[in-house]
């Protein structure tokens, strides 16, 4: 008789009950704000794990487990519907933060494969704060359900079918909650599908502002219609996140993987007439388990990575990623997660495409200066000014011009020792064999990931990009943790810019301080609008206006924090932390 999966420790209902399990600590992780390099990397790899355990007996649905497999199944049968009547039909995937990089990366993948065909483009992309977003922390727009529902209105003016796809790892954005009540509010046009990673009981509840509806009823209500097929509602469970809330890590991943096996299925039947099944679906988000196996067997190579990258921003220098095609686009979106995340400069870590807005093809086109992304914009604002503390990696395939990347490797090893390449080849492809050993001789390292031939149906470029997503996200978190912005497995330096981050903000204020709820919250405020004192006016804005004020105020949380520790003023407080701006340090100091 099969044995019943054993309960881990974070799906005990007495595990930080309040919370969801998106915003939950990873028992996993507690330490690792003391880990070295090499069991930073291991205790990611066991994070990572936890996507594909088995949910046979435990307290939630995991991502294969079956009611899952049904409804991705049955959500893929809409989409080849779409895709053999393309007349007035579209499929729409929207997001904000993660969750949208995500969706554009989805939208342009299958739109390109589309092209390939000679078919026509149905997929579009929407992210909260627009294309701005892709590149840089836009985190207000998020709250804003009204913009969610006009982006979704322009994007789909005169379509007669449209399949919504609302990305919310934590089934609280109301960007999103907007867009699926409008879905929900026509259902003779929309079909509303619901990507997101916590139990339906804990989508978030509170009413958004200028709206009669919270996310949880939003939900309740595509429960209800999902039961005739009018919507889907795909919500399994793959723990916390290593770092607490930070659902750009395995909330991304999950997202990325069941979203290409719906997707790649629906493709598979309406141009291969393969039948999409649960079982073709369970093997196709299988094949990223050997995905996980073989990125984390060079855990040595990442962690040597990740301690090159953490010293060169604990001494003030920059990691730049060099990428190229899908796996550059990934490296301009893990550069524009470390802001919000960290509180991270916006020089700290920054992405590079070969060909720029040509090759990201993203709706808006070029955004100006203030966004520059082109290896050419590297080559004339950056490299001037590189030294040994800076790293640079490099991002590629043997399928992309490995010519191109040796002739960069060579501009970058004249300024800087501290060059890296991270790259993909399947088995046996020789044909970049000259050029990389060109490359190998300019890098400090080379991590080389090899893959075995694709089996059938199943994109190489597809495993590569999860690799690389796993290995750069490895690498931006660690180097932080070592720089110091993580206390325990949390984000102590996290921008409070939006109600979500400022929910957060005041829970971890009241568990790191031990402090009443409502002292946190006042130390909060206090330190977003830098007084002593609250006024009336503050006390009597909502979180929407607090978010707003928070954007221009940098470590609001620290502050907040050592005054409650310390029970200092926020001057003194002040005073600490430029003594010791290693954030962890400065909060060790208040607890010794």
């Amino acid at each position: 008789m099969e044995q019943p999966a054993r309960m881990h420790e974070w799906e005990s209902p007495d595990y930080e009950p309040s919370l969801p399990v998106s915003e939950k600590s990873n028992p996993l992780t507690r330490d690792m704000d003391r880990a070295s390099a090499k069991c930073i990397v291991r205790m990611l790899q066991a994070c990572d794990a936890q996507m594909f355990q088995d949910g046979t007996g435990t307290t939630y649905q995991r991502l294969l487990s079956e009611p899952v497999l049904e409804t991705l199944t049955e959500a893929a049968k809409k989409v080849e519907h779409i895709l053999k009547s393309v007349t007035d039909s579209l499929i729409v995937l929207s997001g904000c933060g993660t969750s949208g990089r995500l969706a554009f990366l989805m939208a342009s993948a299958f739109n390109r494969a589309l092209r390939e065909l000679d078919h026509g483009l149905v997929y579009s992309y929407i992210i909260a704060g627009g294309d701005r977003a892709l590149l840089s922390s836009q985190e207000a727009p998020e709250d804003d359900a009204e913009l969610g529902v006009l982006s979704l209105q322009r994007a789909c003016e005169g379509q007669k079918s449209v399949l919504f796809i609302g990305i919310s790892c934590g089934l609280s954005a109301p960007f999103v909650a907007g867009q699926l009540d409008f879905c929900l509010q026509h259902p003779e046009v929309y079909t509303p599908v619901l990507v997101g990673f916590n139990p339906t009981h804990q989508a978030r509840d509170e009413r958004i502002p200028g709206c009669s509806f919270t996310f949880r009823s939003v939900v309740q209500r595509m429960q209800e219609l999902a039961k005739r097929g009018g919507a889907f509602v795909v919500n399994p469970a793959v723990g916390p996140e290593a770092i607490s809330g930070s659902s750009r890590m395995k909330g991304g991943s999950a997202t990325k993987i069941l979203l290409e096996a719906v997707l790649s299925a629906a493709h598979a039947a309406a141009f291969a007439d393969t039948p999409i099944t649960p079982m073709g679906i369970r093997e196709d988000m299988s094949v990223h388990e050997k995905t996980l196996e073989i990125t984390y067997a060079q855990a040595e190579g990442i962690g040597a990575l990740l301690e090159a990258a953490g010293q060169s921003l604990r001494r003030g220098g920059r990691l730049c990623y060099l990428g190229w095609g899908s796996l550059g686009t990934l490296g301009l979106v893990d550069a524009s997660e470390c802001v919000p995340t960290f509180g991270a400069g916006c020089e700290d870590v920054r992405g590079f495409i070969s060909g720029g807005y040509r090759a990201l093809n993203n709706n808006e086109g070029p955004l100006g200066p203030d966004f520059s992304i082109a290896h050419q914009d590297f080559l004339h604002q950056v490299l001037p000014s590189l030294t040994d503390r800076d790293v640079v990696l490099l991002l590629y395939t043997h399928a992309d011009r490995v010519g191109e990347v040796a002739e960069l490797a060579r501009a970058a090893r004249e300024k800087t020792s501290n060059v890296h390449a991270v790259y993909h080849r399947v088995d046996g492809d020789t044909a970049a064999a000259v050029q990389q050993d060109e490359i190998n001789r300019l890098c400090l390292s080379s991590l080389k990931f090899t893959w075995p031939s694709p089996a059938s149906g199943i994109s190489p470029h597809r495993q590569w990009e999860l690799s690389t997503k796993l290995v750069l996200n490895a690498v931006s978190t660690g180097a932080h943790v070592l720089k110091g912005k993580i206390y325990q497995n949390y984000m102590v330096d996290v921008q409070v810019t939006n109600s979500k981050l400022y929910r957060r903000a005041t829970r971890l204020l009241q568990k790191l301080s031990g402090c009443p709820e409502s002292r946190c919250e006042e130390a909060l405020l206090k330190a977003v609008y830098r007084v002593d004192e609250l006024t009336a006016d503050i006390t009597s804005s909502d979180i929407i206006e607090h978010a707003q004020a928070a954007r221009s105020a940098t470590k609001a949380v620290p502050l907040a924090l050592v005054c409650l520790l310390s029970d200092c003023s926020l001057l003194e407080a002040g005073t600490r932390l430029e003594r010791e701006p290693i954030v962890r340090e400065a909060l060790e100091a208040c607890l010794s």
